[in-house]
């Protein structure tokens, strides 16, 4: 059996102020003792595809697993929110899912955009058992000079950033050492940009894109 659940959450800052509301959405399969929230990047919401194949792989491998919308995704505009709304945002999400589902495990992740703002809550403390991260935007395209990256060695937690060999975003160069020094786990799509797109030559389809990242995730919870 699965609790399949959406539903409608009021975001506040922590001093209470009421942002606006925006819409949860989590599968939790019988049993479950673990939860991980995956947030969408700067353009999608929680209905990206690959967001909604990754919450399906992670409860069909027994994981609780929660999606949501930021505010601007939520009333449908097209320019993220300031990151204070982002962090507040993800702040209640998470809240609101520890008390809901009581999980012994949480982990938080995101693409993109999504997961980087789980990296400053997590930095300032946040409590969770990992982190991991689908596409980590670790600077501009073509603008290596503006690393998103100072607070991440604050992080205390096992991390795992999953990124294309040709993502524009976070080049090989820059990501290896960030990863060797912080002590995270990275895997590699062959090919693959900050989309998660392969270029034909490379012979695998999106599916099997969305199997491999799907696979890794699981892997990295159960390690954990």
């Amino acid at each position: 059996m699965i609790e399949d659940k959406t539903h409608r959450l009021q975001v506040t800052t922590e001093d209470g102020s009421a942002l606006g509301e925006v819409t949860v959405s989590f599968k939790k399969p019988t049993r479950s003792k673990t939860t991980a929230i995956i947030a969408h990047g700067a353009g999608g919401n929680m209905d990206t595809a690959s967001i909604a194949a990754l919450q399906a792989a992670l409860v069909a491998g027994g994981v609780t697993a929660v999606r949501f919308n930021f505010l601007y995704a939520e009333k449908g505009r097209g320019g993220p929110d300031k990151q204070a709304k982002l962090i507040a945002t993800w702040r209640t999400v998470a809240d609101a899912m520890r008390r809901e589902l009581k999980p012994k495990r949480l982990f938080l992740a995101g693409r993109s955009m999504g997961g980087r703002m789980a990296s400053y809550l997590v930095a300032e403390g946040y409590p969770c058992d990992g982190i991991f991260f689908l596409a980590y935007p670790l600077h501009p395209p073509g603008k290596p000079d503006r690393l998103r990256k100072d607070h991440l060695p604050k992080i205390k937690v096992p991390m795992l950033f999953v990124s294309g060999t040709r993502d524009a975003f976070a080049t090989l160069d820059l990501l290896e050492p960030l990863v060797k020094q912080t002590k995270a786990k990275l895997h590699l799509l062959e090919g693959a940009d900050h989309g998660f797109r392969v270029a034909k030559k490379y012979g695998r389809t999106p599916k099997e894109v969305e199997a491999e990242v799907a696979a890794t995730v699981l892997n990295f919870i159960s390690e954990v």
